[in-house]
């Protein structure tokens, strides 16, 4: 497998994964992918590769969409350990906290600390935020590549863990809100309020967030609870979150509340949508 330009490579081809990667095909790249689970999630359009260090050799940017640090910096191991590899950059999309962004910026290639928000169908519409975060050189040379990702993307600072800063930032907030909305309604339907029209009245209320105009309209209310992002990662993520606050000594009161009731969830129900903390919290 030879490198070209214009050809990407892909590894991780999860629900937000392999809709990324689909997004590239689209914006005419050639996309080579790769995931741990087999050629099975490989996008219409893209070429499957046995390996990371296959990936390495075909194509000069990689994109990765991997569950946590850990992970990544394995697979950023074997990308540049790959002999007669064509790699020169990583834009990195998994949420894997500031510090071990920092540490997978310092194994090289050129690597672009680049987390997104938006959902599953987010991505699909390509209306997903890709925050990120890297030297100027670097973030120039991936840019064809981010376009091709989303129309909305924001570079949010020039040092890799930047953008990771913000995205748990961003999904502390949205796992508070979510958490909070679930014991509203469920007070409210005790005092015999219709779901619905708390919403309506929330949404344009003081009340209003992600959680009441999107989650629960589109999956609570609805019983759908397929949003594709799972308990298990928003507790990794507000785990994250908790662990960098005390890394700088700053305030954490309400995350540690916040992270205790996503633990709780996510140990009786592993795996699940993260839209089922409703029932979990209302005890349906």
């Amino acid at each position: 497998m030879s490198a070209r330009p214009g050809v990407v490579g892909f590894v991780g081809l999860g629900n937000m994964g392999g809709a990324l990667a689909s997004n590239l095909v689209r914006a005419g790249f050639e996309v080579v992918a790769y995931d741990a689970a087999g050629p099975a999630r490989t996008p219409l359009g893209a070429r499957w590769a046995p390996n990371p260090a296959e990936v390495a050799r075909a194509a000069g940017t990689v994109v990765l969409s991997l569950p946590d640090g850990a992970v990544c910096q394995e697979v950023v191991r074997d990308l540049t350990s790959a002999r007669d590899r064509w790699v020169t950059h990583v834009v990195d999309t998994s949420t894997v906290g500031v510090t071990a962004a920092r540490a997978l910026s310092a194994i090289g290639p050129g690597y672009v600390d680049a987390p997104v928000s938006g959902g599953v169908t987010g991505a699909q519409k390509r209306t997903l935020m890709v925050m990120y975060a890297g030297s100027d050189e670097d973030c120039a040379h991936v840019e064809p590549v981010l376009a091709g990702l989303s129309d909305r993307r924001r570079r949010v600072g020039d040092r890799p863990g930047q953008a990771q800063a913000l995205k748990l930032a961003n999904n502390f907030l949205s796992a508070t809100a979510l958490a909070a909305t679930s014991e509203a309604v469920a007070f409210g339907r005790a005092a015999g309020l219709d779901p619905g029209v708390m919403l309506e009245v929330l949404n344009v209320s003081s009340g209003r967030s992600g959680a009441t105009a999107d989650k629960f309209p589109e999956e609570v209310l609805t019983g759908r609870y397929a949003s594709g992002f799972s308990n298990t990662l928003m507790a990794k993520d507000v785990r994250l979150f908790l662990g960098e606050v005390e890394r700088l000594g700053g305030p954490a009161a309400v995350a540690g509340v916040t992270g205790s009731v996503w633990e709780a969830f996510s140990a009786e129900e592993p795996g699940a949508d993260f839209t089922r903390i409703y029932p979990f919290v209302a005890g349906d």
